[in-house]
């Protein structure tokens, strides 16, 4: 799975928002969600897959974090998009400011 697919589907990026804030275990994030025990952990096992979450053993438990170097890819593809934008609202502020 790429990251893109990955991506796609609104459980899994809540997942990495939750993981943005650091290491959590699986049952925090089945608390946090609106999903069963089991559909967390296929959205974890797929976003692994995608090598955007990783996990440690913690004793009995698994710590999930998120490894943000894999969202370089995705970055990079939404860079010509976020320049249109700054352009548009950069020509924007010039139209404002024209019509003060």
């Amino acid at each position: 799975m790429t990251p893109f697919e990955a991506l796609a589907e609104p459980n899994r990026r809540q997942i990495l928002d939750l993981l943005r804030g650091g290491e959590r275990p699986a049952g925090e994030l089945v608390e946090a969600l609106a999903i069963s025990q089991p559909g967390v952990s296929k959205h974890l096992r797929l976003l692994r897959e995608a090598g955007l979450v990783s996990a440690r053993a913690d004793g009995q438990r698994r710590l999930y974090r998120l490894e943000a170097a894999r969202l370089t890819e995705v970055d990079a593809w939404l860079a010509p998009y976020r320049q249109a934008w700054t352009d548009r609202l950069y020509a924007l502020e010039r139209h404002l400011e024209s019509e003060q």
